[in-house]
């Protein structure tokens, strides 16, 4: 069967994986220093969310919606390299300091939608409670305690379903936006429109690599230590995938 043009293969995903091990290989520092980032913030969250579980929901998975944005680092690794330039850690921390206006606009976007998501899971959670003055104050304890009541099956499905979303919607808007703003430096809504473009354009293949990001932060997440190389992977990764796709987005 012939496939359309600009099509790309599910295939793909092997190689942009395997594209990503060789940059982090190229540049071990300063691709690891980003998963430490993530590392350190993943702690933070577990040291508060375990005495204050209402706040466990929301921030260990809401921190992650920002990360299109965070790899901006990676991704400006990965060209380096590509190039045949040099690719050090403060080439990936003078990306920001060189970022355009719109990337760094969409960086607070996303920061955004992931305030909302934890004030959201607040609002769930307290609702769940019994709609109290205040949210649950128990630690991880009762938070796992309020899923296991008579209504937590319910709770969990649809604050999963709810996250699922929120988190396709990112992807969505994501994945070829970021670093198209950083290799072309075009305007935010051309690049949002180019990333929802790409994804409607090759369902199948997105679909796909939208489910091993998925199963690669669960690892991450569970894991915890995890993040250390699931993050710069995940980054570089990213990166030949929007080499693959900007063709057909543009």
């Amino acid at each position: 069967m012939t496939e359309p043009p600009g099509f790309v293969d599910p295939a793909r995903i092997a190689a942009w994986l395997s594209l990503a091990a060789r940059d982090l290989a190229r540049a071990p520092l300063a691709s690891l220093a980003h998963g430490v980032v993530f590392l350190v913030f993943a702690l933070l969250i577990l040291a508060i969310g375990w005495r204050h579980g209402w706040l466990l929901a929301g921030a260990f998975s809401g921190f992650v919606l920002p990360a299109p944005a965070l790899a901006t680092g990676l991704y400006e690794l990965s060209r380096r390299i590509e190039r045949g330039e040099p690719a050090t850690l403060h080439d990936a921390v003078s990306a920001w300091r060189t970022a355009s206006p719109a990337l760094l606009r969409f960086g607070v976007l996303l920061a955004a939608i992931g305030t909302t998501w934890v004030a959201l899971c607040w609002l769930v959670l307290r609702v769940a409670a019994g709609g109290s003055g205040a949210a649950p104050a128990g630690g991880a304890g009762e938070l796992l305690g309020l899923f296991a009541a008579d209504r937590g099956a319910a709770l969990f499905i649809a604050w999963t379903a709810a996250g699922g979303l929120l988190a396709a919607i990112v992807f969505a808007i994501s994945v070829v936006s970021v670093p198209m703003m950083l290799e072309h430096r075009v305007p935010l809504r051309e690049a949002v429109l180019a990333s929802v473009r790409a994804v409607g354009e090759q369902p199948f293949t997105m679909a796909l690599w939208a489910a091993v990001i998925m199963t690669a932060t669960l690892l991450a997440a569970v894991t915890v230590v995890g993040w250390v190389l699931v993050v710069p992977l995940l980054g570089h990764a990213s990166w030949h995938a929007y080499r693959d796709l900007a063709g057909g987005a543009r």
